[in-house]
């Protein structure tokens, strides 16, 4: 039994339940963090010290913070061989799109997109700011429009960790009041992940709790 504690409307705990749901484990997810508080109890720095969520305890083992650490964990202990290759070849292209999506897409959307349009009030919004913000997305998610022309998901033909780091922004992506490319490729591929029960539960989780009015 997987223990995980973390809020359902933090995007990396999205992308952890997704890949719970994913693999099919039975889990308790505890509310932690923004309104419900207590990432700054003892208890919970013990477990860790940087007082973020997720973090995972699998059963009776030391527990996981990190996201991209606790779904590689996950990946590894628990993933098909088409989800988390064991050969270190193929497992390193699944690995590297994980990791570009975490680093670039993920960093380049949360905090200078969403948390800018969502997250701060209208009234204070930077247009000018949001706007550049796009230009520096628009030219990551580029990146994987031409690549999922060539593949049905963004490591290769099965779906994999690395559409767990990079899926799990869409929903939000495609849901802001946000100026947007046609992406034909990513779109018919976002279409395909909402047909996914796990991401439907998970992962298209209303925000409305972290908008901020005037």
């Amino acid at each position: 039994m997987l223990t995980i504690w973390g809020r359902k409307t933090s995007s990396n705990v999205q992308a952890l339940m997704w890949c719970v749901g994913e693999l099919g484990l039975d889990y308790e997810r505890y509310d932690i963090g923004h309104v419900y508080g207590g990432t700054d109890t003892p208890e919970f720095l013990a477990m860790n010290p940087n007082g973020t969520v997720p973090v995972l305890r699998d059963g009776a083992g030391p527990t996981i913070w990190e996201t991209g650490a606790i779904l590689r964990y996950l990946a590894a202990r628990y993933g098909a061989e088409d989800f988390w290759p064991s050969d270190p070849v193929p497992r390193a292209v699944v690995d590297q799109w994980a990791e570009w999506a975490k680093v670039n897409v993920t960093l380049a959307f949360t905090g200078p997109v969403f948390w800018r349009v969502v997250r701060t009030a209208p009234s204070k919004q930077d247009r000018a700011a949001i706007d550049a913000a796009l230009v520096k997305l628009d030219s990551l998610l580029a990146i994987a429009e031409a690549q999922l022309g060539k593949t049905s998901f963004l490591a290769g033909p099965s779906f994999s960790l690395a559409d767990i780091q990079f899926g799990h922004v869409l929903f939000r992506y495609f849901d802001i009041d946000i100026a947007r490319p046609h992406w034909p490729n990513i779109e018919q591929y976002y279409r395909a992940l909402c047909e996914r029960p796990a991401f439907r539960e998970h992962v298209m989780v209303s925000y409305e709790a972290l908008r901020v009015l005037d």
